[in-house]
């Protein structure tokens, strides 16, 4: 017998049946977690995680050869400081606005 979330999950729909109300609080509940999953929140601001990338993120999306590139972007200011969020708490986190820069 297997304690996966998977098998607890199947184990529990062939057991029982929940009411058509319940059915929908559930789905309702996994759609706001679903949502949730594609935002950070920082200083009381929700930011769109598709509209705000990491850095190597960034390279990736815009096929730059590094992350260095970005990063060079920043320290020379190409990058404006209104596109780019400093996440401390997240060890020192840097997330882009996801847009061309050059």
């Amino acid at each position: 017998m297997s304690n996966s979330p998977e098998y607890l999950i199947r184990f529990m729909e062939t057991q029982r049946t929940v009411s058509p109300e319940v059915a929908l609080l559930l789905a309702k509940g996994n759609e706001l977690i679903a949502q949730a999953e594609n935002y950070l929140q920082h200083n009381g601001t929700a930011y769109s995680l598709d509209e705000w990338i990491t850095i190597k993120e960034y390279a990736r999306r815009f096929d730059l050869k590094s992350t260095n590139i970005v990063s060079n972007w920043i320290s020379r200011g190409i990058i404006p400081a209104e596109n780019i969020i400093d996440i401390p708490e997240l060890n020192d986190l840097k997330l882009i606005k996801a847009v061309p820069y050059q």
